[in-house]
């Protein structure tokens, strides 16, 4: 067990039971929310109130967006998180067996399961990540986020195979699933983090951080853009060919989550940051240039899922707890995904209108992919969040275990020049002054 334990260190530099508890915790916030965010989209298309659907989305939104304000708010007057999602959870169980009561087939029916649903993930979610950054450290957030990102996909992908057309079905399951998390928090026991009074911080301190600020704005401006072309695609292209580019873009974005997580822990978010929008830009133009052909968005598409993988581990999972350094991150957190759920909002409002009025398709793209071009210009001036000190000891390390084990090679070769037994006693003697130095670096993070 111990030796599991110092392997799953060495990897994902924590212990499985704190990835378990933040996969269990964040998995289940974000699941439920995107199974009952489904739901209800298709409720209102069965209840066949197209006209209602902005209205219905607008109250839906304005519930989560005051939510998580307000649920940030409540998480701050406790000391235990672990309690206050706890609670959460447990709520979230019966308030999932609302479509029993609320008729979905009428406006009010839906109206008050949308806004069930957006008060519900909003009011606990700036704690689950709060938690997460909490029990993790800035050396190898990048990685436990990415390695979330990935088995949450994978696990709401699943759980839309059950399908959500029936409304006592999708209760159930939104109900089960809530309870599962309560049974296996319960099982895991995670660390209880205490928190100080002192690590408070105000909005306007968050927003007066120039750190904060320009890795703010292009993250918002990537969101915003990316809202606003989904409806032209949907629009220009086959809904079926959509729907199989969108499967193929969740695929390499939960595994290039990975991939890039542990790039992030080892070389730095910033330079990520800004190959994913170079990328990203690069993908619009060409897109745009090639005036929709097959090759131009099969390109698009590659480009796109794997931006989507690096910014929703940098950005949605890593910047922010960096960033709070001492300070409670649940507000750097509400903050920080405000920008996500707005942009979801204006896909469906905005984008929709736009992708009716839109005449050149090359044209829109071009502007697109200018736009995310200047993204990258606030992560020009953005200073690094991962700590010098931590990107040296990664490289020191590295250098030490090559340098072991090319020890351990020579140490098994016979020097002809020098009795074996003095040989051997030289060569463990470097073995151990290496083995020194690493214990050293490791302190380091």
């Amino acid at each position: 067990m111990a030796m599991r334990q110092g392997i799953l260190k060495r990897i994902f530099g924590s212990s499985g039971k704190t990835l378990a508890a933040n996969i269990v915790i964040l998995g289940n916030a974000f699941v439920w929310y995107s199974y009952a965010f489904t739901f209800l989209t298709t409720s209102i298309a069965s209840a066949e109130l197209s006209d209602a659907f902005l209205s219905i989305m607008s109250i839906h939104f304005l519930g989560v967006f005051s939510s998580v304000i307000f649920g940030e708010l409540a998480s701050r007057k406790i000391k235990n998180r672990i309690r206050f999602l706890f609670y959460w959870m447990v709520a979230g169980v019966f308030l999932s067996l609302i479509p029993f009561v609320a008729n979905v087939s009428t406006y009010l029916g839906l109206l008050t399961l949308s806004v069930i649903t957006g008060v519900t993930f909003g009011f606990g979610i700036p704690a689950c990540l709060g938690y997460f950054a909490a029990s993790t450290d800035t050396a190898n957030r990048g990685r436990l986020g990415g390695i979330t990102f990935l088995l949450i996909g994978a696990v709401a992908y699943l759980l839309s195979l059950i399908g959500n057309e029936n409304t006592t079905l999708a209760s159930l399951v939104l109900a089960a699933w809530k309870t599962l998390g309560v049974v296996l928090l319960l099982a895991l026991k995670p660390e209880k983090i205490s928190i100080k009074q002192k690590q408070k911080i105000s909005y306007c301190e968050v927003l007066s951080n120039k750190t904060f600020v320009l890795y703010f704005i292009p993250w918002t401006m990537f969101l915003l853009v990316n809202s606003l072309i989904f409806p032209i695609n949907e629009m220009y292209f086959s809904t079926e060919l959509v729907r199989v580019s969108s499967s193929i873009e969740f695929v390499l974005g939960g595994v290039s989550a990975v991939i890039f997580g542990f790039l992030a822990d080892a070389k730095g978010r910033k330079r990520l940051a800004v190959a994913g929008f170079a990328l990203l830009g690069l993908g619009h133009a060409i897109l745009g240039f090639s005036g929709g052909d097959m090759i131009g968005w099969w390109f698009y598409t590659c480009v796109d899922g794997v931006a989507w993988g690096i910014f929703v581990t940098i950005f949605l999972f890593t910047l922010w707890g960096d960033l709070a350094e001492e300070f409670r991150s649940e507000r750097y957190y509400a903050m920080g995904i405000l920008p996500y759920l707005l942009s979801t909002f204006l896909r469906f409002s905005i984008g929709a209108f736009i992708a009716n009025e839109v005449i050149n398709f090359s044209v829109i793209f071009s502007f697109a992919s200018f736009f995310l071009f200047l993204a990258v210009l606030p992560l020009v001036y953005a200073p690094e969040t991962l700590p010098q000190k931590i990107v040296r000891a990664r490289e020191l390390k590295n250098y030490l275990e090559k340098a072991q084990k090319e020890a351990t090679k020579a140490q098994k070769k016979q020097d002809e020049s020098l009795p074996r037994e003095n040989y051997e006693n030289d060569t463990e003697l470097e073995n151990t002054e290496i083995e020194e130095k690493l214990r050293e670096v490791e302190k380091y993070y």
